[in-house]
């Protein structure tokens, strides 16, 4: 065996190994990637099975003598964060919260601790990393998150965390943030890549021992991604994108890795000032009521996970401007509005291509799947025409680029919350009728359209008509 002489590094994000250490990985293009890798992996397979077995700590079973009762979901209290967990933390859990600075992942937090302390039998522990006790107190204070069995502390060293844990032996850790926690004897500066993989290592093999749910609180880059090595998202065992405008009073918790139940969950809340309270029922947020009819707005029904959302997509023609008109969304896609615009103009023979374009959602939602474009046609038609939509017309579908409406899945259920918020009349793709599905939502109208032309056709007539039933 050739024996390689100096350290070997590699890439902890692609695995790339380059001959000595750089700042930044050619491979990825990630910065601070590059860690020295053990003389084993530099080897390569070979020196891998030199590597001699040994007797397991404990011996393989049969999949189906295995218990499955400590893996069951324990809930928090926090009825929308429950949700998105798939109903509840699984003892010896690892999640990892991750959000923009401000958007309010603390006070949840702190809510979600005081209601384990508060309906649970173990003690919850809250430890800061960025904030002193006093500070954390008097946020408890301001949403009413004061309990005697939940602990709070303010450290950022990783012995002293475990520390914490002895003494007080909570069910619940909730760490805030992984970025702030340094482990003693490990290279590098908290929050460096070297020292989170460090921590975030640690704190998973003592959740694991102990049967401890953690909840760990990451930083975001700019661009949205979770700070540190991507390795960090493979630790864990669920990964939460905490989203919300400071502007809007709305947040969403949004499920990406979920090793205990869906991963595509999302959780709804309002922020105000005394705290953040779950929203069971958000889809009111996103609609506007007229007293009178207007141009230029159109209703669909986005699924979030498995909830659906009733949006309002909203749509303003501006004036004529030679050369490269502008089009601007907000909360939708803007390649998506691009391709919405040309169908328009070469299947339904609506010139747009030297107008300003500007198209958004009501209330903060954003709504990036197939099934909003129909609705943004429409919306998109009925302002070129200065033609209001009926007002209890809500329509579901994906527009093609022959300007054949295209089925979607989920129709069922969002024309049933379409019903319950007094919609009466629907525009569905082919297929996904009542004909299809054998499903018709009480006192509701629902037709297929085949094409853009075909919806345009069947709702100017409905606009026309006082009661379209």
């Amino acid at each position: 065996m050739t024996k390689t002489k100096g350290a070997a590094y590699q890439c902890d994000v692609c695995g790339h190994r380059p001959a000595k250490w750089i700042g930044r990985c050619p491979e990825c293009g990630e910065w601070g990637s590059i860690i020295e890798s053990s003389p084993l992996a530099a080897l390569g397979p070979s020196a891998l099975r030199a590597v001699p077995s040994r007797a397991p700590l404990e011996p393989a079973r049969p999949i189906a003598e295995i218990s499955a009762a400590p893996a069951q979901a324990r809930p928090t209290g926090v009825a929308e964060f429950d949700r998105v967990l798939g109903g509840g933390i699984v003892p010896g859990a690892v999640v990892l919260l991750a959000g923009e600075p401000g958007v309010g992942k603390s006070t949840l937090l702190l809510d979600v601790a005081q209601q384990w302390a508060k309906h649970g039998d173990t003690p919850s522990l809250m430890i800061s990393g960025e904030e002193s006790v006093s500070q954390v107190r008097l946020r408890a204070e301001r949403i009413g998150a004061l309990h005697e069995r939940l602990y709070l502390a303010a450290e950022s060293d990783l012995g002293a965390v475990l520390g914490h844990l002895d003494a007080v032996k909570p069910g619940l850790l909730i760490l805030d943030s992984v970025q702030t926690i340094s482990a003693p004897g490990t290279d590098g500066v908290a929050g460096g890549v070297t020292q989170v993989r460090a921590v975030t290592a640690a704190l998973v093999a003592i959740a694991k021992e102990r049967g401890l749910a953690t909840v760990l609180v990451g930083h975001v880059t700019k661009d949205g991604n979770v700070a540190g090595p991507r390795v960090l998202e493979h630790l864990v065992d669920v990964v939460l994108n905490f989203e919300g405008d400071k502007h809007s009073s709305l947040r969403m918790v949004r499920g990406l890795k979920n090793r205990f139940g869906a991963a595509d969950e999302v959780g709804c809340f309002e922020m105000h000032e005394g705290g953040i309270t779950s929203l069971p029922d958000p889809s009111g947020l996103f609609l506007t009521r007229y007293a009178d009819a207007v141009s230029g707005t159109c209703v669909s029904v986005a699924m979030e996970g498995r909830r659906a959302l009733v949006a309002e997509v909203q749509t303003l023609i501006g004036a004529q401007t030679p050369g490269s008109p502008r089009r601007t969304v907000s909360g939708l896609d803007s390649a998506r509005l691009a391709m919405i615009i040309a169908v328009l103009q070469q299947r339904a023979q609506i010139q747009l291509h030297d107008r300003e374009v500007y198209a958004a959602t009501v209330g903060g939602l954003r709504v990036t799947e197939p099934a909003v474009d129909l609705a943004l046609a429409l919306a998109a038609a009925s302002a070129a025409h200065d033609l209001p939509m009926p007002p209890d017309l809500v329509v579901v579908g994906e527009v093609g680029l022959t300007g054949e409406v295209r089925r979607v899945g989920a129709v069922p259920r969002r024309l049933a919350e379409a019903a319950r918020l007094g919609f009466r009349f629907a525009l569905v793709p082919p297929g996904c009728g009542p004909a299809a599905t054998g499903v018709t939502p009480p006192g509701m109208r629902v037709l297929e359209v085949g094409d853009v032309r075909t919806a345009l056709h069947y709702a100017v007539k409905a606009s026309s008509e006082v009661d379209p039933r």
